[in-house]
């Protein structure tokens, strides 16, 4: 599962008062995910079809009746019992509701029925226009169930990275700057050495470095501001 990129995180504050980050996903994953599913539904669809052929009408019924539950009883109980179908478990994606709270089955319900709107003019056309302009990548079926589909992290994640050393800032930082760069040590052991880089790039003004220096750099600016003196 490739690891998701942490400009995608979306800050969630719960009537407790605590934040969360939701790191949503885009069309990519999402698309190969649907193509997982309709290989499923095409395959189990296929299967039944010979042994229900040798029913003639009756199996004939019977066999359209399991159409339709492929194509919509699917993704809905899926979805509103475990939150994701065996497409987006393959991918490591999960819907939840645009809070953070699990989806139950008037969100799974809505999202999917309006498949039919997302599906307009052809090949999901709407649906990737939506996803594409809308910042937490949501189709039209997502903004009105008022969900959102996320990377669901690993069960295990590997703790942060001990870096001993300390160093002061070279100009006073502001408050956003400092949470900026706590988060940056908070997050980027999860991440690739390349992507660490290509983020610490952005805070070279402040490090005065490039690459690996940079994030190490950055990590003992974290230090220092977490009084790791």
């Amino acid at each position: 599962m490739v690891a998701p990129m942490l400009d995608t995180y979306r800050e969630v504050v719960t009537p407790e008062g605590v934040l969360l980050q939701l790191p949503v996903a885009g069309p990519m994953p999402r698309a190969l995910a649907w193509l997982i599913d309709l290989g499923i539904r095409v395959g189990a669809g296929f299967v039944l079809a010979f042994p229900l052929a040798l029913l003639d009408e009756f199996g004939r019924g019977i066999y359209l009746a399991i159409l339709f539950l492929l194509m919509w009883a699917y993704p809905i109980v899926c979805e509103a019992l475990w939150g994701r179908t065996p497409g987006k478990r393959a991918l490591g994606l999960r819907v939840v509701m645009r809070d953070g709270a699990p989806l139950g089955w008037t969100g799974a319900i809505t999202r999917n029925l309006l498949r039919t709107v997302d599906m307009l003019p052809f090949a999901y056309a709407l649906g990737l226009l939506s996803s594409l302009f809308d910042p937490h990548g949501r189709r039209l079926g997502d903004l009105v169930a008022g969900t959102v589909v996320v990377h669901a992290p690993p069960f295990y994640l590997p703790p942060p990275v001990t870096i001993d050393s300390v160093l002061a800032p070279a100009q006073p930082l502001r408050p956003e700057e400092q949470t900026a760069v706590m988060a940056f040590a908070e997050r980027a052991p999860r991440l690739s050495p390349a992507r660490q880089q290509e983020l610490a790039g952005l805070a070279q003004p402040l490090t005065g470095a490039n690459g690996q220096v940079g994030v190490l750099r950055l990590y003992a600016m974290a230090n220092w501001l977490l009084g790791r003196r």
